[in-house]
Order: structure tokens, then C-alpha cells, then sequence
């Protein structure tokens, strides 16, 4: 069966409040919007948050922390803490939603990975007999301005645009042809997941939604909900 639903949200660690101290206000725009687009995952019957990092599956049961990043009280899962930053962000997100009770697993995907495999493997997701839900990670470019977390780059207003109208108009093909060499120059993080994503929406009725798109603190970030 199809994926019946779809949310797409970013993965800053500062979304989670305890590591957002002083700059929480700036993000509730965010924070609820990627709550919002999550809720919508709650009439599946199973849920896969698909993000960058080492390629691997994982169980319900997997760990993720952000001890990293200041906060060792916050944990999701109850095994070992091997889920990448993208999926620990995922999985706390669902955590808050009507979508927490869903069964689900992770999948990381490499953010070098070739866009016909993320097509491909988007694909093979949607071939299941399950009602999917998707939770896609993925940030935007970090180099949108002076103060941004890498150097400003003249082209990632343009790629994040881009992204952006492909999310509002469920445009497969623009998010099929992201370059994965230019993406890598800005240092998108979300190219690969997207990709997947396209795969996986393919034959699909869904229309796309664009609920968020903005670069705090230079960083590109969007929020979509497929429905």
C-alpha cells in the first residue's frame, strides 16, 4: 500500500527546550509547526522517520540522547543511544504528537548517497501491505547568511527555495534532481532523505503543504505535511 501521510521537518538540536536556553522563543514557530505536521502521522499503522547518517535500520526499541549538546536527561528509546542527531530529533519530535502511540522504526540514510538509491529505496518503503506514515529529517542550508554556522554561500537561498516550492506543489522531479554535489557544498543535510521521500510519494494523491520555511541563525528549515 501507498504512504498514506507524510510530514517533513528539520533536525536543530535546539528544538528540543532544554537545549534552547535563551533562544526557545525564537523557535516556537517551528517547533509547533513540526508538531503540527506530525500529528497528521496519527491514522497510520506504522511510522518510519527516515534521516542522514551512518546508513542503518533500526528498531523502536533504539536509543538516542543529547548529551552531546548539553542535556543527559533527555533520552528517547530504551535500548543503547545509536540513533544519529537526525532520527534522535525525529523520534523526541513524535514523542509529543497524537502520532507518539504509532509503532515505528528509523532509517538512516548516508548524506552521500545516490539520488536513484534514495529514489529506489523511497520506493520499496512505499511497496509495503502496511498504512505508512513518514517522518522525513532534514535541514536546509547552514550558509545563508553572515552569522550563519558556515560561511555565507551565494547559491543557498536559491537550493532552499528551491526545496521549498518542491514541498508546496509535491514537485517529485525538483526534489529527484537535487544535485548531491551542490548539496554537499552547502552542507543540506536533507538532500538524501528528500530524495527518499520522493521515491516514496510516487503514484501517491497526497497534496503538499508547506507550513514553515524560514533560516534562523542562517540555517534553512521546513516544515511540510503531505495529507
Amino acid at each position: 500500500m501507498p504512504v498514506t501521510a507524510a510530514a517533513v521537518c528539520p533536525h536543530p538540536p535546539l528544538l528540543i527546550p532544554e537545549l534552547a536556553t535563551g533562544a526557545t522563543p525564537d523557535l516556537d514557530d517551528l517547533r509547533t509547526a513540526c508538531l503540527t505536521a506530525i500529528d497528521h502521522l496519527s491514522n497510520t499503522t506504522h511510522i518510519i522517520v527516515i534521516g542522514s547518517g551512518i546508513e542503518g535500520a533500526y528498531d523502536a526499541e533504539a536509543g538516542g540522547g543529547f548529551g552531546a549538546y548539553g542535556a543527559p536527561q533527555v533520552r528517547i528509546g530504551a535500548g543503547a543511544e545509536v540513533l544519529p542527531l537526525s532520527l534522535a530529533v525525529g523520534g523526541w519530535l513524535l514523542e509529543q504528537t497524537k502520532a507518539a502511540g504509532v509503532p515505528r522504526t528509523y532509517r538512516a540514510v548516508a548524506v552521500d548517497a545516490a539520488p536513484g538509491d534514495c529514489v529506489e529505496l523511497g520506493r520499496e518503503i512505499a511497496g509495503g501491505n502496511e498504512r505508512v506514515g513518514l517522518l522525513v529529517m532534514g535541514d536546509g542550508s547552514p550558509r545563508r547568511s553572515e552569522h550563519s554556522p558556515v560561511h555565507l554561500h551565494p547559491r543557498a537561498e536559491i537550493f532552499d527555495t528551491t526545496v521549498a516550492n518542491a514541498f508546496q506543489h509535491k514537485d517529485l522531479d525538483v526534489l529527484k534532481a537535487l544535485d548531491p554535489a551542490l548539496a554537499t557544498e552547502l552542507k543540506a543535510a536533507g538532500r538524501a532523505p528528500w530524495q527518499v521521500l520522493a521515491g516514496a510519494l510516487e503514484g501517491t494523491a497526497l497534496n503538499g503543504d508547506l507550513t514553515y520555511e524560514a533560516a534562523p541563525y542562517g540555517v534553512g528549515y521546513f516544515v511540510a505535511s503531505f495529507t
